[in-house]
């Protein structure tokens, strides 16, 4: 599946709030070694490196146009970034922080994946997770119901996920006080007030589609936006002020107990 770095970053005002209500929780020492998976353009990322340039920051993706994004606008001295596979990656020695946002829900089984890394993290290290949890919301629904019609079911069968994409706030708490971990968990309503022509289908084209657009040919890809953008506009009408997107996003932080 490509990504499209540009059209990812077009609503970073809002897209960018999670990262930092997610390591704001992140408290402690000076990390030395910070791994950010699933960094995308790497432009948070660089936050982490100016937050503690003391610290190697190390950004992971596994799409090779994010990467090549990321290294152009690089900047700080302290920051590197590798194309890589989160559910193949495993933690480095040393690792202090290790940060996933907006990542996880791509990867199948990343409970379990998480787990591994939480047995395998030193005593100290923080493990700060964020997932979206809007899967059941019109913009995730309307998508899938659309796939699975009969205009679309024999070419778009089986290309997006819903059942046990994420799993609930408790199951991200319970996994970090099982493996020995201070931690909290929360979910935030984000309530996005968007602009201009469809712009909800513009939000979606970032990232929740692409799985759609890799798996059709351009005019049907466009014959499949044309349709789902009148299903949009009726879930998600327009006012004078905007239009409102409500997204759900589920928090985890955990600190592993034991001397660091």
């Amino acid at each position: 599946m490509d990504w499209d770095p540009q059209k990812y970053v077009e609503f970073s005002d809002y897209r960018n709030v999670p990262f930092f209500d997610l390591t704001a929780r992140i408290t402690g020492p000076e990390p030395r070694l910070v791994v950010d998976l699933g960094c995308g353009p790497g432009n948070l990322t660089a936050t982490l490196a100016r937050r503690w340039p003391g610290a190697h920051v190390i950004g992971l993706d596994s799409s090779g146009e994010m990467v090549r994004q990321a290294r152009r606008a690089r900047g700080e001295p302290n920051l590197e970034f590798i194309e890589g596979d989160i559910a193949g990656w495993t933690p480095p020695r040393g690792l202090d922080v290790l940060i996933s946002n907006a990542a996880l829900h791509w990867v199948p089984g990343h409970l379990a994946m998480m787990r591994r890394w939480l047995q395998q993290l030193q005593p100290g290290a923080w493990l700060a997770v964020q997932v979206p949890d809007n899967f059941d919301a019109p913009s995730h629904a309307l998508m899938r119901a659309l796939a699975d019609s009969p205009r679309w079911s024999a070419r778009l069968a089986g290309v997006l996920r819903h059942d046990n994409t994420v799993g609930s706030v408790l199951d991200y708490l319970r996994l970090l006080l099982e493996e020995g971990c201070e931690a909290q968990a929360w979910t935030t309503i984000y309530e996005h007030v968007l602009h201009d022509q469809d712009p909800v289908l513009e939000w979606v084209r970032g990232a929740g589609l692409r799985p759609v657009l890799a798996a059709l040919a351009a005019e049907e890809a466009r014959e499949f936006e044309a349709e789902f953008a009148r299903l949009l506009r009726q879930a998600y009408p327009a006012t004078p002020y905007g239009t409102v997107y409500s997204f759900r996003r589920i928090f985890a932080v955990g600190c592993k107990k034991g001397p660091a």
